[in-house]
């Protein structure tokens, strides 16, 4: 096998001419910019007008939003996932799991559009999927880690980051330029709520497949709706 010969997620790729080339790069580096600014709730038409191209031409190198999605944050995907690696190799774990939080949350503060894609779930961008999947796996290593050491409430759940990250991501969203850094009091909040010894019990958590439809269910309202600028 020849090297670039297949994509990451295993399907045959064709070589793009030039010019095929330069859309796709002008589409992704318009979509970073516009789903930064406005969020995965952007229209495709809006990407295809930043980047100087037709809908149509935007369609053939894209066919779906979350092919574009996909296309867009891998790299912050990764480093998403080498994040938790990072965390993984301190040797303080609380300061290890602390870490990671801040980290991830302030991915969520600079980018409006990653913000949005730590909240969702994106079944058929396998490569990023598999990803996330990874780094959800440090991840309860890490939480493991923490409560070893004592530092970290024995009730919290893996499923406990997900909702930091839903709540840190409708701080971001409400307070926007208005006050940027609104972010970090909430997370520093969140963190010291989650030092052990616990003043309380917790209610229970949400149930992981509970979790998972909640995220599924955004992305595919946010990713598969209609698109109004479209027209035409």
């Amino acid at each position: 096998m020849t090297p670039g010969s297949q994509h990451s997620d295993g399907a045959a790729a064709q070589p793009l001419r030039s010019d095929a080339e330069r859309n796709r790069g002008r589409i992704i580096a318009a979509a970073r910019r516009v789903f930064a600014r406005d969020g995965l709730g952007a229209s495709m038409a809006s990407v295809a007008r930043e980047a100087g191209v037709g809908i149509a031409t935007m369609f053939r190198r894209f066919p779906t939003k979350e092919e574009l999605v996909a296309a867009v944050f891998a790299d912050r995907m990764d480093a998403y996932a080498d994040a938790v690696a990072v965390a993984l190799e301190d040797p303080d774990p609380w300061h290890g799991f602390t870490g990671y939080i801040e980290t991830a949350c302030g991915m969520q503060a600079a980018d409006q559009g990653f913000a949005d894609v730590l909240t969702m779930t994106f079944p058929t961008a396998k490569a990023m999927e598999e990803r996330r999947t990874e780094a959800y796996e440090g991840m309860v290593r890490l939480i493991g880690r923490a409560k070893a050491a004592g530092r970290l409430r024995e009730d919290f759940d893996p499923s406990d980051l997900m909702l930091i990250h839903m709540a840190n991501l409708g701080v971001v969203n409400a307070c926007g330029d208005a006050a940027p850094d609104a972010w970090r009091r909430i997370v520093a909040l969140f963190i010291q709520s989650l030092e052990a010894p616990a003043r309380g019990p917790l209610p229970p958590s949400p149930e992981h497949d509970a979790i998972h439809k909640a995220t599924l269910r955004t992305s595919l309202t946010g990713l598969t709706g209609p698109d109004p600028d479209a027209t035409g």
